[in-house]
């Protein structure tokens, strides 16, 4: 029998098959199978769902980013100026964004004011962030423009403001209604000093860009009323750059510099979040990290059951030798059971956790709305959602993981079992 079974025949499955079914009373584990395939199975689920959402919210995160932020922001170093005043405001604006626009991957580069203001409606005040954009270039900002999360009419821009949903929010304001800004830095008098500055605009536009920082902060003004409302006339504090592929930005940062002119200095995306996309790199390799100990864990139960199984098959092994099957094909035996568990365990976690990756928002407002809005919590978490993206590589790393550690575990077990010697199983039993 020996010579005639060849590695993995059909008898050997037949043989790993009736051992996976017996009954304990039969000398089997069926209840220990049992729960050795579903702790793989939820591990590898776990382990789906947590790559799955960690995707989600470092996209969506960069989204809210990428959509509502320019790429690489273009400013000018200080210089002292023809009134020895300390300066890096851009006199040459136009210019220098038509030069930037020419750089290959730049989609727009548009010139901005920038200040810090009081923003008032009846008893309610709030900081704020304006930003003086023209009109045109406000509408190609994907996150501001979107009509489906905005309300309003963009294209009155020139008519008044546009607001966050929030500043909207926390100044009881609708679209319609007039917001009061006051700059502490506003009219000159003819003795030098300043006094505050008090206009008042009409909300022609709410918008939300997904991050909520920026729709608490920000309310965005035509160009030329920015420059006279901070004292800016004829210069641009920066120049917002948008480009093809910001995940390339590095590539492009030479030939933005040669065409911003000297004194360039440029400011991209990745800077400014760089802390938390370098904590969102380290929580990634600790969530796998843990996840991986999860199904090395749930791995670890086929060892106790194919101990328990090659225990109760003591006196099956004993015959089988003595009838000639060779240790070769007694390992293999219990290696397929092992690897059975593993393998199928691993297939329907890869199904729980896709079907829960692809359900997770219904899940997660479900969730959300029996606790009360306190299980996502936008104030607290930076965004308003928290999807969940499956990508193959995830689900393949996965995988690749729960079979390598649940084959290899098996050969222990498998290896024990193979060494037996028949006659001393035979008289033990």
């Amino acid at each position: 029998m020996a010579g005639s079974t060849r590695p993995f025949s059909r008898f050997e499955w037949l043989i790993a098959w009736r051992y996976l079914r017996a009954r304990k009373a039969e000398g089997g584990v069926s209840t220990m199978t049992w729960i050795s395939l579903i702790g793989i199975m939820l591990a590898v689920a776990a382990l789906i769902i947590t790559l799955a959402v960690r995707t989600g919210f470092r996209n969506e995160f960069v989204d809210t980013i990428l959509g509502a932020n320019a790429h690489v922001t273009v400013y000018k170093q200080s210089e002292v100026n023809e009134n020895g005043i300390l300066t890096n405001a851009l006199p040459d604006f136009d210019e220098r964004a038509a030069a930037i626009s020419q750089v290959p991957g730049v989609v727009r580069a548009a010139p901005l004011i920038r200040n810090q203001v009081m923003a008032n409606n009846n008893d309610n005040n709030a900081g704020v962030e304006v930003y003086g954009i023209r009109g045109v270039d406000l509408q190609t900002i994907p996150r501001i423009a979107n009509a489906e999360t905005s309300r309003g009419d963009l294209a009155r821009f020139d008519e008044g403001v546009s607001i966050g949903v929030q500043v909207a929010r926390e100044l009881n304001l609708l679209v319609g209604d007039r917001i009061k800004l006051i700059s502490p830095n506003g009219i000159k008098s003819p003795f030098g000093g300043t006094s505050p500055r008090i206009n008042t605009y009409e909300v022609v536009h709410i918008f939300q860009s997904g991050r909520y920082l920026i729709d608490k902060t920000r309310i965005y003004m035509p160009f030329t009323e920015a420059q006279s409302f901070f004292n800016s006339e004829g210069v641009a504090d920066e120049i917002e750059v948008f480009v093809d592929d910001p995940e390339a930005i590095d590539a492009l940062m030479l030939p933005l510099m040669a065409a911003g002119g000297e004194g360039t200095l440029l400011w991209t995306w990745r800077d400014s979040s760089s802390g938390f996309l370098n904590a969102l790199e380290i929580e990634d390799t600790v969530m796998f990290v843990l996840m991986s100990v999860l199904v090395l864990i749930a791995s670890l139960n086929i060892i106790s059951g194919l101990v328990m199984l090659v225990k109760n098959k003591t006196r099956d092994i004993g015959i089988l030798r003595t009838m000639g099957l060779s240790e070769g094909s007694v390992m293999r035996v219990f290696f397929i059971c092992g690897s059975l568990v593993g393998l199928i365990g691993t297939a329907l976690g890869v199904v729980l956790g896709c079907l829960f990756a692809v359900y997770f928002d219904t899940i997660l407002a479900f969730i959300n709305g029996a606790s009360g809005g306190q299980a996502w919590d936008a104030s607290v978490r930076g965004i308003y959602r928290l999807p969940a993206e499956l990508e193959w590589q995830d689900v393949l790393s996965a995988v690749l993981l729960s079979l390598t550690l649940s084959f290899g575990i098996t050969i222990f077990p498998a290896r024990r079992a193979a060494r037996m010697n028949p006659v001393e199983a035979l008289h033990n039993d």
